[in-house]
Formats: C-alpha cells, sequence, structure tokens
C-alpha cells in the first residue's frame, strides 16, 4: 500500500559498483542528519559482508543505517519483501523528520522508489504445482500453448524463449482469470509505493580507466582480508540454498575456485574482476536507459558536490 501523503524528500545517491557511493553517502548523511536506506540487493544477507563490500562496523555507527542485515543468508530475500520493509522504514523516518538517504547500485530496487514493481497478485501453491507437472509433461511447448489459449490478442513483450518467464507469466493469468494484457493495463494503474515523496536523485559514474583499477583494488583487498574463508562459512550456513546470494560476483567464483581445488588465488581474483567488469557496464546501461537523475557527477565527489540535495 502506498504511503500516506508527507511533506518529506528521499534523497537517492545512485551508481555502479565500485564508484564510491559509500563514502559519499556517510559523509552527506553526517553533515545532514539524514539516516541511510540500503538499496543493494546483497547488503541484506547477514555474513555475506567482504565480499559485498558491506559497509563496516565502524561505518555504520557514523550514521545509522537501515535494511542491512536482515535476512539468513539461506532465505531470498523478495523485491515484495523489500517493498513492504522499505515502506515502514521510509515513513518512521518522515514521521521523525529525518532526512532519508537511500543508496545502492540495483536497478530494481532503485526503481520501486519511483514506480510500481510489484503486482499484487499472490502466489498460489496448488497452481504452482499444476503448472510445474505441465513443464515436467510438456517442456516449454507445453507451457506455450496453454499460456497461448488464455491469451487470444497475444502475449506481448514477454520473452517466450525463457522457461521460468513463461510458467510465471501462465501462473498469473491461472490466478487472476485475466490476459496478460489485461494484468499490464493493471499493473501500469498502481500506485507507486512511495508516490507521495517528493525525490531528489545525484548518480555517481567513472570512466573506465578510473573504475578499473577501483575493481582489482577491492577484489584483492577483499581476498586479503578473507573471502574465501567468509564463502567457507557461508556455504556451511546454507548459502546454496539461496540462488540469488551464491550466484552473486564474488561468491560464485569462489564456490566454483573452491570445488575446483584451485590455489591459485591470482586466476579467481581475475575471475571476480572479470565479473565485476560485466555487472558494472550492464549497470550502466540500466541507468542510461531507465533512470533519470537530477544530477550526474563523474569522478571523485565531496558532499558539497551534492548541490540538487540542499
Amino acid at each position: 500500500m502506498p504511503l500516506r501523503p508527507v511533506s518529506h524528500t528521499i534523497y537517492i545517491l545512485a551508481g555502479p559498483t565500485a564508484v564510491g557511493k559509500t563514502a559519499l553517502a556517510l559523509d552527506w548523511a553526517e553533515a545532514h542528519g539524514a539516516e541511510i536506506v540500503n538499496a543493494d540487493a546483497l547488503l541484506f544477507y547477514r555474513g555475506m559482508d567482504i565480499g559485498t563490500a558491506k559497509p563496516s562496523r565502524e561505518e555504520m555507527a557514523r550514521v545509522p543505517h537501515h535494511l542491512i542485515d536482515i535476512q539468513p543468508v539461506r532465505e531470498a530475500y523478495s523485491i515484495k519483501d523489500y517493498v513492504t520493509a522499505a515502506q515502514t522504514v521510509v515513513g518512521d523516518l518522515a514521521q521523525r523528520g529525518k532526512k532519508i538517504l537511500v543508496v545502492g547500485g540495483s536497478g530494481f530496487y532503485l526503481r520501486c522508489y519511483y514506480a510500481p514493481v510489484v503486482d499484487g497478485i499472490e502466489p498460489d501453491p496448488a497452481i504452482r504445482a499444476q503448472v510445474e507437472q505441465l513443464e515436467a509433461k510438456a517442456g516449454l511447448v507445453g507451457l506455450l500453448e496453454q499460456l497461448d489459449a488464455l491469451n487470444p490478442d497475444g502475449t506481448g513483450e514477454l520473452h517466450r524463449e525463457n522457461p521460468r518467464r513463461v510458467a510465471r507469466a501462465l501462473e498469473r493469468c491461472l490466478i487472476s482469470g485475466k490476459t496478460l494484457r489485461e494484468l499490464e493495463a493493471d499493473f501500469a494503474a498502481r500506485p507507486g509505493p512511495f508516490d507521495a515523496f517528493a525525490k531528489r536523485s545525484v548518480l555517481l559514474l567513472r570512466d573506465n580507466s578510473e573504475l578499473h583499477p577501483r575493481v582489482e583494488h577491492r577484489t584483492q583487498a577483499m581476498l586479503d582480508a578473507g573471502l574465501i574463508d567468509e564463502v567457507l562459512r557461508l556455504r556451511a550456513d546454507g548459502l546454496e540454498e539461496n540462488s540469488p546470494a551464491a550466484n552473486s560476483i564474488g561468491y560464485r567464483e569462489t564456490l566454483a575456485w573452491l570445488d575446483a581445488g584451485s590455489h591459485d588465488r591470482d586466476a579467481l581474483a581475475e575471475a571476480i574482476n572479470l565479473s565485476t567488469r560485466r555487472l558494472i557496464a550492464k549497470q550502466r546501461k540500466w541507468f542510461r536507459n531507465q533512470f533519470a537523475p537530477d544530477q550526474i557527477i563523474e569522478g571523485d565527489a565531496t558532499a558539497e558536490a551534492l548541490t540538487v540535495f540542499e
């Protein structure tokens, strides 16, 4: 449900991995009495500290942080969970008169501050089992046949070669009794969870000539700080039961390195660096196409440079 209207602004500091968001966010929040709300998809998980470059205890002692270390690593944290929790946190900060600084690089989580991201259709275990049985028996072809029968006006922009997306689309049609086009229209008409708030945003960017050495330095620092031991601990705690966490950069490569029985830390570092560079390219594309910041800052910045936050 959308929050009640309040006279308040959400400040958003966004940017790709390793661009320098944490230090700048701390400086600005400390100077302006703000509290930080996490919008990074991996900082939710307890124990995923080194590989996520999670703010340190000392950094979090400087400024109150929210939505960090709130989920066991074995249990996935959904966007629906995030929206509900973020509404509670943001509403509380607004009522206390605190400035709200959202910080992150995960596009889907940042998007929820501007638009609806959850359609409100509750999962039905019986229908999910029905769809899974159909997929096991008839594969993607069977899923598409039933989906097309329910959608005589077409399936729109659905990625029809992706079995997971086709299965979820079929589930939603069966649960709601509506076509995909009707569901899209319903979704477009939904209010955003933070429509009551004004937003001001800053996007941090760096050229690859700056960013790639920062990535390499950070990866080496993670390995020196004990990333391999952290992954071993998290594996024992059920990391691999949570696919989004286990497949995240740093953890995926380290798990594969451990399974291979390798002792070449340089090879592990390069694998993490390569994956991080690819992630940054995807993040840049998302920010270019899906994010319209009020201010863009390239290179090093101080809190005073965030002029649109004043």
